[in-house]
């Protein structure tokens, strides 16, 4: 029997991290993982409902809904259930075996979960943390999850998911920069992610071409920014390429605060380090299919923030 394999990466040490789909076939080991990770937390009263689950009751979880399995060498690293309910969804048993936790497989498993939900039209999801674990709810917190009701010391936390935009060639790719240019405006955040070659620059040429700009937008990577004043009414384009940048405090030092209220700011590899240039961005993660023949590109767009929140709607008629 095979697993559709979703996304594979290198950890930090060498070792092949696939994500796959989590089959009700292979139940048996997905229990496993579920109760070596839950089993080696620290003991709360009441005890997490995981510690009961077995091969039967994951078999029938994923029959209502679905799951990942992270595997490292073809070893089961960890698993996360979720289920469906209208267009709100649910994650459940994000579990990583201890031996492999501090690895981020479980923020590897969670991109792929939530990108998955965005694909079939989803608009939110949610989940239980325990207030006995803060760390755990922090970590979730880093996710875009909020706090949206608490009974006792279970947290309902909730996000919104993106909207995903499917472009089938370079040419829809520019043009859905073009038709994006139409809701930017001066002030505006934009942090682009995306594997090399995946279309962050791409989408940025389309951008620009929509805002109107003055010069090429080609990739700024040696000059770590670029400024295309605009031709036109309209805000100018900073363009702005992070990969090489190590921290937020050098991004800081290209003083992208002088030309923010008037600019749009398009931060390629912006991730994990431009989220403190505005609390109000968009963010746009492109993912493209692991065939190498295949050009078509899904572009998520996650709106943060209510000048993003507010016109999400547009987003989705894109």
């Amino acid at each position: 029997m095979q697993r559709t394999l979703l996304a594979e990466s290198l950890l930090g040490d060498g070792r092949a991290l696939q994500i796959v789909t989590a089959e009700a076939w292979n139940a048996q080991v997905l229990s496993d993982v579920i109760l070596d990770a839950f089993g080696n937390r620290p003991v709360i009263d009441p005890p997490p409902p995981a510690l009961a689950e077995t091969p039967e009751s994951v078999a029938s979880a994923l029959t209502d809904g679905f799951g990942v399995l992270a595997l490292v060498d073809d070893e089961p690293a960890g698993v996360v259930i979720v289920s469906f309910d209208g267009d709100a969804s649910g994650i459940h048993r994000v579990s990583v075996r201890p031996v492999f936790q501090r690895l981020g497989i479980a923020s590897a498993m969670i991109a792929v979960v939530l990108e998955s939900l965005a694909l079939r039209g989803v608009h939110r999801v949610g989940l239980v943390a325990r207030a006995e674990f803060p760390q755990v709810v922090a970590w979730w917190q880093r996710h875009g999850f909020v706090e949206t009701s608490r009974q006792g010391t279970a947290l309902q936390l909730t996000r919104e998911l993106p909207v995903c935009v499917m472009a089938r060639t370079a040419e829809e790719t520019q043009d859905l920069g073009h038709r994006l240019a139409g809701l930017l405006r001066a002030g505006d955040l934009i942090i682009a992610a995306g594997d090399l070659g995946a279309g962050k620059t791409t989408l940025t040429q389309g951008i620009g071409a929509g805002l109107n700009v003055a010069g090429a937008v080609i990739s700024p990577t040696f000059v770590l920014s670029r400024v295309h004043r605009p031709l036109a009414d309209g805000p100018a384009l900073v363009h702005v390429d992070a990969y090489r940048l190590g921290s937020p405090a050098e991004l800081y030092d290209l003083d992208l605060d002088a030309s923010a209220a008037d600019a749009v700011t398009l931060v390629e590899w912006g991730t994990g380090i431009a989220e403190g240039l505005a609390d109000d961005r968009l963010e746009i993660d492109i993912r493209r299919s692991l065939d190498p023949e295949d050009e078509t590109r899904w572009i998520f767009l996650t709106p943060i923030g209510e000048r993003w929140t507010a016109v999400r709607p547009l987003l989705e008629a894109l």
